[in-house]
């Protein structure tokens, strides 16, 4: 046969490392991809939104948050304070209160209820204006009812500390007139008479009554 030129055999050389080339080329592609796999890790697509979703980066791992069983409360200690109880009759005393004890013509009682805590414990009560009452007789004649024309009663539950004594902040008028359900919109109700005529006030609260009426003049 007759020899092939020097060409012909680089040309031939050439193709072989060419495709050498293209081979190795394509087993590193598919070894980079096989490590990489940039997609693995991702989050699945939210169909709501039409993009992809990626893992947030600042979220803990699962084996460090999701995976890990939460702890059990730990048992009560015995050494600490019992929850405060409710108040009994046997643990407060309820008064009367007025801020005179005589009135001259065309001044109005205000009255008030003081509460003393004589147990050794504190203890919880409803102090609301839902609980109060005010009752002021003249001997056996019922004058005057807080209750008969109250609007919008209201809750307060409050502790009252062991051996502590309180007052009601703001006063309740009486105007010096007789109550009742049925008068509650009149303006010329009967008036208490006065000239130093005595009247008692009793107070109850949280369903605890004063032991003693508080009594008071009307000049």
């Amino acid at each position: 046969m007759p020899r092939q030129s020097a060409a012909v055999y680089r040309r031939r050389r050439l193709a072989v490392l060419l495709i050498l080339v293209l081979v190795l080329a394509a087993i590193g592609g598919g070894v980079w991809l096989a490590i990489a796999q940039p997609w693995a890790d991702a989050a699945p697509a939210d169909p709501s939104s039409g993009r992809t979703a990626t893992p947030d980066a600042g979220e803990p791992s699962p084996s460090t948050a999701e995976s890990a069983d939460p702890s059990p409360d730990p048992s009560p200690d015995p050494s600490e304070s019992p929850a405060i109880v409710a108040c009994t009759a046997a643990d407060v005393t309820v008064t009367a209160v007025t801020d005179a004890d005589a009135y001259a013509a065309g001044e109005l009682p205000k009255l008030s209820i003081a509460l003393k805590n004589t147990s050794a414990q504190d203890c919880t009560m409803n102090v609301g204006s839902s609980t109060q009452k005010f009752t002021i007789t003249s001997g056996s004649d019922v004058w005057w009812n807080s209750t008969d024309c109250q609007s919008d009663p209201s809750d307060m539950i409050v502790t009252l500390e062991a051996g502590a004594s309180v007052t009601s902040s703001t006063p309740v008028v009486w105007d010096r007139t007789r109550s009742s359900k049925e008068t509650c919109a009149e303006k010329n109700r009967p008036r208490a008479p006065g000239g130093g005529a005595s009247y008692h006030v009793v107070v109850s609260i949280g369903g605890f009554e004063s032991a003693q009426p508080k009594q008071f003049l009307l000049r």
